[in-house]
C-alpha cells in the first residue's frame, strides 16, 4: 500500500503533471494565455490607438498561424479575460511553464512591438512590460535586446540617453 501511495505522489509531483496541469498540452488555453498578454500592453496605453490593435492582432498570427479570423476572434476573448482578470500571473505562468526561452522572447519582442505600434512608449506600457517580463523570467539584457529589436522594427531610432 504505502509503495502504491509514493508512486501517486511522485506521479503528482512529476514535470508531465506540473506541465498538464499547467495546461501546456492545450493550445488553446496558452494561446489564450498569450493573447491576454499581448493585449494587457495594448490596454496599458490609454489612447487605445488603431495601429496597437492592429499589432495584437498581426502578433497573434505570426506566434500561432492563425488566420486574420481566428486571430480576431482570439483577440476579442483575450480582451474579455484580460478585463475580468485580477492580476497577471494566471497568464504568465502558463506561458512561463509551457515555452522555452527562445519563445518567449519572441513574445517580449511581440509584446514590444504592440508598444510601439503608435510610435511612442508610456510610461505604463513600460512598467507592465517590466512586470511581464519579470514574471516570464526574461533576462535583463534579452529584455534590452527585444525591446531594442521591436523599437527598431517599429522605424524609431534609437532611445536617447
Amino acid at each position: 500500500m504505502l509503495k502504491t501511495l509514493k508512486d501517486l505522489f511522485d506521479s503528482l509531483l512529476s514535470p508531465e503533471a506540473v506541465a498538464g496541469a499547467q495546461g501546456c498540452g492545450d493550445d488553446h488555453a496558452i494561446q489564450l494565455a498569450a493573447a491576454v498578454l499581448l493585449v494587457e500592453v495594448m490596454r496599458a496605453d490609454a489612447g487605445l490607438a488603431v495601429a496597437e490593435r492592429t499589432a495584437v492582432r498581426k502578433a497573434l498570427v505570426e506566434k500561432f498561424v492563425l488566420t486574420p479570423d481566428e486571430a480576431d476572434r482570439l483577440a476579442d476573448l483575450a480582451e474579455g479575460a484580460a478585463r475580468q482578470a485580477t492580476d497577471l500571473f494566471a497568464f504568465t505562468s502558463r506561458v512561463d511553464a509551457c515555452w522555452d526561452m527562445p519563445r518567449k522572447l519572441r513574445m517580449i519582442e511581440l509584446m514590444w512591438g504592440v508598444a510601439y505600434a503608435d510610435g511612442r512608449l508610456s510610461d505604463h506600457e513600460r512598467h507592465v512590460m517590466w512586470r511581464i517580463a519579470d514574471l516570464l523570467h526574461i533576462p535583463q539584457g534579452a529584455y534590452v535586446h527585444a525591446r531594442m529589436r521591436a523599437r527598431e522594427a517599429a522605424g524609431l531610432g534609437p532611445e536617447a540617453g
